[in-house]
C-alpha cells in the first residue's frame, strides 16, 4: 500500500535509486521508491559486471556503510578477479562478472524486505514546487539550517506528480533518472526515444528540471550487441579464468557459493577496422547526429579505430551474462553503427565467424545537469529538498551511481528529519569523497568515471581497509546493522592485538641472520612489524622465527603485513592529510561577498559565487582559482 506522504521519495530504480532508497530507509526515514517497472529494479543495463580499478573501491565503501550493491554481487558473482595484482595494494581492485538475473533478483529481494521502504510501479511526470520563502535556505555548509540567503532560490520541492496526475508529497525528493531524461537511442541513422531499449524516456520530468533554472547539457554512452553463445567457436579463443582464491566484495561474506565460470578473449583485426572505417558516415557521433560527449575511457569501437589508428587490433572480452543464459557480452565493442554493419564486422573476428546477434548495440544520448549546481549533500542549490544522484550528475558506471545514491539518500533523510547533521566524506577519507568533491567543484564535460589516480591519498584509501575508514562513521548515521558493527569491532580488536604483538616481538641482527633475514649488523634490535618494511620480508617468513604469529588468522595478518610494508609511506601520507584538513578548516561564510576582496579577477569571483565553496581547500580545487587568489582570500578571511 502506497501512502500520500513520505519523508523521502526516490525517483528511479537503477543502481543510484536502489542505494538512495535503502540508505534513506536505514537512516530512519519513511521512504518511497518510484520506478517504471518493478521487474527492472537492479537492472544491469550495460555490462554484466561490478567493480574494477577505482570502481571496486567504491563498492567496498558502499558495503562499509551498509549498502546493497556488495551484498547483491556476492550472491550473483560468477567470476571474481583482483585486478592489478602485480602492483601495490593501493591500486588493486576487485571485479566480479555477474549473472544478470541473480543480481537483479538479489537487489529486488533485499529492497522488498526493507523496513521503512515502499515501492511504487509508476512514472513521474512532474514535481510539486513550492515558491514560498522559508528560513531554511541551507547550502553546502556544515549545517542544513544555515540561514544565509545570498544567491539561493526560495523554491522547494514538496512532492511528485505521477503519470495520470496523482500526487504524492514528501519532505525530500531524490532524482536518479539514469539515461531516461529525454533519452534517445541511436543505431545508425535511426533515432528512437527511449531511456533504455524497450523503456520510454522521461520527457516531462526533464522539461520540469530544465525550467527550474538548472544548467542542462547532453552526454552519450553506449552498449555493444549481445551475441548468442552457441554460435561462437570457443575452441579457438583464449580462456580467462577467475581467481582460485576469491575475495568477496562484502565484509560480511564468508564464502562465495555461486558456481564460477571462465570468460574468453578475442581481438578485432584489419578487416574489422576496414568495415568500421568505411561506415563511419553512418555512426551518429561522426555525422553530427549525436551532440552529447561520450566516455573517453570507455570509447565505442568507432572511436577506438579512429583515435588509435596505429593499432591493428583491439581486445574483446567475451563475458557470459549468466550461468543459464545463452547471451554473451562482447566487452569493448560498444557501437552506434547500423545492424547490417554490426553483422559484418563481428563475423571478421576470430571465433565469431558464424556468430548470431540476439540484440544489436546502440548509443544513447540523454540530459544531465552540471553537478556544480549541487551542494556537498547532493541537494540542488536552485531548489531546496531536491537531490540528484547518478548519471544525472554527469557520472557513468553502476558503482559511481550507487555511491552517489547512498550519499544523497542519507542527506535527504537527514533533511526530512530536520537534523542539524549532514553526511559528507572528504577526499582523505574515501573515494566517495573524492568523486563528490570532483563533481561539485570541477563539474564535468564528459561522463565522469572513478580511477585510483583521482585520489591523492590512495595509499590510505585502500579497498581492504574501507570498513576501518567508514563503518564507525556509518554507525553514527544509523546506516550499520548490529551484526555488521559487532563483526567490525571484533576485526578491529584482532588487528590491534596483532599490531601490538608484532611491535613487541624483536630480535638482534645476529638472531635474524639465522633465519636468513639480513639487516645491518649494528646491534640494534628490530621488531617484527619494522622488519615487514624490508625487501623480501613477509609475514610468512617471520612465522618461522616467531611461532606466536601462527595463532593469528590469515586476514588479520594480511592487514598487519600491509601496514608494516607501507609504514613509512603511510606516515608521510598521514602528514599530507593533516595539511589538507588544515586548509579544510578555513571556513568561508556562505553569504561571503567575493567582490570586496581586492585583487580577485572577475572570472575568479564569478566561479566562487557560482560554486560557493565552504572552505579555502575547496576554493583551491575549483578549476581556474589560482594560488595567488587563495592567498588574497585567506588574508582577507584572517583579517575579517
Amino acid at each position: 500500500m502506497v501512502e500520500n506522504n513520505y519523508d523521502v521519495i526516490v525517483v528511479g530504480g537503477g543502481h543510484a535509486g536502489c542505494e538512495a532508497s535503502a540508505s534513506s530507509a536505514r537512516s530512519g526515514s519513511k521512504t518511497l521508491l518510484v520506478t517504471h517497472k518493478f521487474s527492472t529494479i537492479g537492472e544491469m543495463s550495460c555490462n554484466p559486471a561490478i567493480g574494477g580499478l577505482g570502481k571496486g573501491h567504491l563498492v567496498r565503501e558502499i558495503d562499509a556503510l551498509g549498502g546493497v550493491m556488495s551484498i547483491a554481487i556476492d550472491q550473483a558473482g560468477i567470476q571474481y578477479r583482483v585486478l592489478n595484482k602485480s602492483k601495490g595494494v593501493a591500486v588493486q581492485g576487485i571485479r566480479a562478472q555477474a549473472d544478470r538475473d541473480l543480481y537483479k533478483n538479489a537487489v529486488q529481494d533485499i529492497l522488498s524486505n526493507y523496513e521503512n521502504l515502499d515501492i511504487l510501479e509508476s512514472s513521474v511526470d512532474d514535481l510539486i514546487i513550492d515558491e514560498t520563502s522559508t528560513n531554511d535556505t541551507s547550502t553546502n555548509g556544515t549545517s542544513l539550517n544555515d540561514t544565509s540567503t545570498n544567491g539561493i532560490s526560495t523554491k522547494q520541492v514538496t512532492g511528485i506528480i505521477l503519470k495520470g496526475g496523482g500526487k504524492i508529497h514528501a519532505k525530500s525528493v531524490i532524482i536518479t533518472a539514469g539515461t531516461f531524461l529525454r533519452g534517445e537511442i541511436h543505431m545508425g541513422k535511426k533515432i528512437t526515444p527511449a531511456g533504455r531499449m524497450g523503456d520510454e524516456p522521461s520527457i516531462s520530468l526533464a522539461k520540469t528540471l530544465e525550467s527550474l533554472g538548472l544548467p542542462v547539457a547532453r552526454l552519450k554512452t553506449g552498449t555493444p550487441a549481445r551475441l548468442k553463445k552457441d554460435s561462437i567457436n570457443w575452441d579457438v579463443l583464449d580462456e580467462q579464468k577467475g581467481d582460485e582464491e576469491i575475495t568477496p566484495f562484502s565484509f560480511l561474506t564468508n564464502k562465495i557459493t555461486t558456481p564460477q565460470i571462465s570468460c574468453y578473449i578475442t581481438y578485432t583485426n584489419e578487416k574489422s577496422h576496414k568495415i568500421i572505417q568505411d561506415n563511419l558516415h553512418q555512426a551518429g557521433v561522426y555525422t553530427g547526429q549525436i551532440k552529447g560527449i561520450g566516455p573517453r575511457y570507455c570509447p565505442s569501437i568507432e572511436d577506438k579505430i579512429t583515435r588509435f589508428a596505429d593499432k591493428d587490433r583491439h581486445q574483446i572480452f567475451l563475458e557470459p551474462e549468466g550461468l543459464n543464459s545463452n547471451l554473451i557480452y562482447p566487452n569493448g565493442m560498444s557501437t552506434s553503427l547500423p545492424e547490417d554493419v554490426q553483422d559484418q564486422f563481428f563475423k571478421t573476428i576470430k571465433g565469431l565467424e558464424n556468430v548470431e546477434i540476439e540484440t544489436y548495440g546502440y548509443a544513447i544520448e540523454y540530459d544531465f545537469f552540471d553537478p556544480q549546481c549541487l551542494r556537498k549533500t547532493l541537494e540542488t542549490s536552485a531548489v531546496k529538498n531536491l537531490f540528484f544522484a547518478g548519471q544525472i550528475n554527469g557520472s557513468t558506471g553502476y558503482e559511481e551511481a550507487a555511491a552517489q545514491g547512498l550519499w544523497a539518500g542519507v542527506n535527504a533523510s537527514l533533511k526530512a528529519q530536520k537534523s542539524e547533521k549532514i553526511f559528507v566524506l572528504d577526499r582523505a577519507s574515501s573515494y566517495m569523497g573524492v568523486m563528490v568533491d570532483d563533481l561539485i567543484l570541477k563539474g564535468t564535460k564528459e561522463p565522469y568515471r572513478m580511477f585510483t589516480s583521482r585520489a591523492e591519498y590512495r595509499l590510505l584509501l585502500r579497498s581492504d581497509n574501507a570498513d576501518q575508514r567508514l563503518t564507525e562513521i556509518g554507525n553514527k548515521y544509523n546506516l550499520i546493522s548490529q551484526k555488521r558493527l559487532e563483526l567490525y569491532l571484533e576485526k578491529k580488536e584482532k588487528i590491534s592485538q596483532a599490531r601490538n604483538l608484532t611491535k613487541s616481538l624483536n630480535a638482534t641482527p645476529n638472531q635474524l641472520q639465522k633465519f636468513n633475514i639480513n639487516v645491518k649488523l649494528d646491534g640494534v634490535r628490530r621488531s617484527a612489524f619494522e622488519l615487514l618494511s624490508y625487501n623480501g620480508v613477509t609475514i610468512d617468513s617471520l612465522k618461522n622465527m616467531w611461532q606466536e604469529l601462527n595463532n593469528i588468522d590469515k586476514k588479520t595478518l594480511e592487514q598487519i603485513e600491509i601496514e608494516g610494508k607501507y609504514a613509512g609511506y603511510l606516515e608521510r601520507q598521514i602528514r599530507d592529510v593533516e595539511r589538507f584538513r588544515k586548509e579544510e578548516n578555513h571556513k568561508i561564510p556562505q553569504n561571503f561577498n567575493y567582490k570586496i576582496v581586492s585583487g580577485l579577477s572577475n572570472e575568479i569571483v564569478s566561479k566562487l559565487e557560482k560554486i560557493r565553496p565552504t572552505t579555502l581547500g575547496e576554493a583551491g580545487r575549483i578549476s581556474g582559482v589560482t594560488p595567488a587568489s587563495l592567498t588574497l582570500l585567506l588574508a582577507y578571511l584572517k583579517k575579517r
